[in-house]
């Protein structure tokens, strides 16, 4: 699949991205550009090309290639000596756990060094714990610690809403203020992308009124489908040079129906798949201990027998 950047006849000011099959190609519009080293070109294509690769996430990725695509129109008008606006890019990711935050947030690190929005394009990958100290001031000295270590790349809080719990006299306040202050010290030095669930999130942008201005990009994350769940799952096994078996296939769709549709249940969406995965991994070696002929289509073929559900399977 290749991408076309054309504009957005409803808005002057924004780029859209859309996908056919005959077009230009994202090399020939990255040859295009000044000041873009033949080893960067390479390995921003190969960062876009795993943006692909990745399952569902549609609304997701379209927005990143708005952003790709203004990036790269904007390299062509500061060669050509045009004025371009700075673009704010701290960010909100929406969603339940497992749908792919991590990794988009690790992919964003990667296109964004190589089209010199960060200098070193890494992520630092956060939770409240690592955040949050045990007296008055320690919050500070450890939020800025963990600023300073993403500079020239990219700082993810998961669940970051739970900054915002315990009171007035929590120290979770402390680290919000000290963030909004970094991003203010270190404009332009590193971005910062705050995640967990949608309601908690939007509740969370609530408590301060100057929140959502400063996080303009807020993007949603929604559950996979049962049949990206088994894409997934096909798709992790082929990376690990596994692969199940029709029944075991079957069985694995069967159970993500029952999964998926009950109400009132904490659903880890790939997270769940990999582990799923895993354990059937692990059983499978267990089962293949006593088997008389262990060739290679044995050693790859996960067969229903591994896959067994339980109560602790949710």
């Amino acid at each position: 699949m290749t991408r076309r950047i054309v504009a957005n006849p409803a808005s002057s000011n924004r780029i859209r991205v859309i996908f056919d099959h005959e077009d230009s190609t994202v090399e020939a519009a990255l040859e295009s550009v000044d000041g873009l080293a033949a080893d960067s070109r390479a390995e921003l294509i190969e960062a876009t090309s795993e943006l692909s690769q990745l399952i569902g996430l549609e609304k997701v990725k379209a927005f990143i290639y708005e952003i790709y695509a203004l990036l790269i129109i904007y390299k062509k008008r500061q060669a050509l000596g045009l004025k371009t606006a700075d673009q704010v890019l701290h960010m909100i990711f929406k969603g339940n756990p497992g749908t792919g935050k991590t990794t988009v947030a690790r992919l964003l690190g990667k296109i964004f060094n190589k089209m010199g929005v960060l200098s070193k394009g890494h992520l630092i990958e956060v939770e409240r714990a690592d955040l949050v100290g045990e007296y008055i001031g320690h919050t500070a000295l450890k939020t800025r610690e963990h600023v300073k270590k993403a500079l020239g790349g990219i700082l993810f809080i998961d669940e970051a809403y739970s900054l915002a719990r315990g009171g007035e006299k929590d120290f979770g306040k402390e680290a919000i203020d000290t963030l909004v202050k970094s991003m203010e010290d270190h404009k332009n030095e590193f971005i910062l992308i705050l995640a967990g669930y949608s309601a908690e999130m939007d509740q969370f942008l609530l408590m301060n009124p100057g929140l959502p201005s400063r996080f303009p990009i807020q993007l949603m994350f929604e559950d996979y489908s049962v049949e990206q769940l088994m894409e997934i799952a096909h798709q992790m096994l082929r990376q690990r040079e596994y692969r199940m078996s029709p029944a075991a296939a079957e069985k694995m769709r069967q159970h993500l129906i029952q999964q998926v549709r009950t109400p009132f249940h904490s659903f880890s969406n790939a997270r769940y798949i990999r582990n799923m995965i895993e354990k059937a991994i692990r059983r499978q070696a267990v089962r293949l201990l006593s088997a008389h002929t262990l060739d290679k289509d044995v050693l790859m073929t996960l067969e229903s027998s591994d896959y067994q559900f339980g109560e602790q399977d949710r």
